[in-house]
């Protein structure tokens, strides 16, 4: 599974929106999902149980895994990787339709067809490395999001060893899936983190909601102990990705798991983390992979381009020192200065 930099929520102070003002009440809930955890902060009318609001986030979160997990072998994607004849369901076509999208922006450095290399460099269910250079044609014949479509409520292959991997947009996505049960349920104000990817609507208390990106140095493994930078959102939604929790190292060599769907290599380059703010999490969460597999320069030219979205890219400079990058926008609303 594509390794995400899980974002610390800073949900600070008694959450109220101001002395003379109606007090908002909040409500938490949290566990296990897709592998990772998820954590969900909302305004919490008393009509709404944590309760029940959790079990139905599970349930939904469940269902999502039956369509989209690689990691389940009963989920439409494991039975499609496999050949198998299945029909689509909304979430499978929502986030290929998305995914078909971010592709073409990035001009292909975001692909879900990267299935067979991400298998053969060792991540993802599978995790054992069997690269081998000589195969290396063979493999990329299998790989570009023009070679697949769905048609009749069925996707179809230009080649039957085409395998799909959504595990970099999936969480986003599922972010977005859960705000809509919030904003289907009346709910305003929410936060939500799946996996470390964010989506945020309203305000805790009249504030913006805070997060927390994680410095990317190797092995900074418990999110919001060493942190880069605070973040202020509100009716946004975050992303970032880095290759610092899902590497390995042979021969001196660090692989990281962003894989470069047109060299066939995982991507080596400066940039260490790239977050990506955008109106959806799938979004958000699908350019920030599309940005370490660019690299800086590359990334800050297409973010330039797109100027609806706003971007905080950590990068290494020729002495290995870190360097960052941070749209004109969003310098207002992040505070580097971080006493962890």
């Amino acid at each position: 599974m594509k390794n995400k930099i899980l974002l610390l929520l800073l949900i600070l102070g008694c959450l109220t929106t101001g002395c003379n003002q109606k007090k908002k009440e909040f409500g938490k809930i949290s566990g296990m999902a897709q592998g990772s955890t998820y954590s969900i902060v909302y305004e919490n009318p008393v009509k709404f149980t944590p309760e029940k609001i959790k079990e139905t986030v599970e349930k939904i979160l469940h269902n999502f895994d039956l369509s989209l997990s690689t990691y389940n072998d009963s989920s439409i994607i494991s039975k499609i990787n496999r050949n198998k004849e299945v029909l689509v369901d909304t979430f499978f076509t929502e986030v290929f339709n998305k995914s078909c999208e971010i592709s073409n922006m990035t001009d292909g450095a975001f692909d879900i067809t990267v299935g067979p290399l991400v298998k053969a460099w060792g991540f993802g269910p599978d995790a054992h490395k069997n690269f081998d250079k000589s195969k290396l044609d063979s493999l990329l014949n299998l790989v570009g999001f023009e070679k697949v479509k769905i048609k009749d409520g069925r996707l179809i292959k230009a080649n039957p060893g085409i395998c799909l991997d959504f595990n970099a947009i999936a969480q986003g996505y599922s972010s977005d899936v859960i705000g809509r049960y919030f904003e289907n349920l009346g709910i305003k104000d929410y936060v939500i983190e799946i996996g470390g990817e964010v989506r945020a609507k309203g305000d805790k208390g009249g504030d913006y909601w805070k997060i927390g990106i994680d410095k990317p140095i190797d092995n900074n493994m418990v999110p919001g102990s060493d942190l880069q930078a605070i973040i202020k959102i509100k009716d946004k939604s975050l992303s970032t990705s880095g290759n610092y929790r899902k590497f390995y190292i042979e021969d001196g060599i660090k692989y990281s798991h962003e894989i470069d769907p047109k060299t066939g290599y995982p991507a080596r380059n400066t940039l260490l983390s790239a977050t990506i703010i955008a109106d959806d999490c799938a979004t958000a969460d699908g350019l920030a992979t599309a940005c370490m597999v660019m690299g800086k320069d590359k990334s800050i030219e297409f973010l330039n381009k797109y100027t609806n979205l706003e971007a905080y890219l950590v990068y290494s400079d020729n002495d290995g020192n870190f360097k960052t990058w941070i749209t004109k926008n969003l310098r207002k609303n992040i505070d580097e200065n971080i006493s962890n």
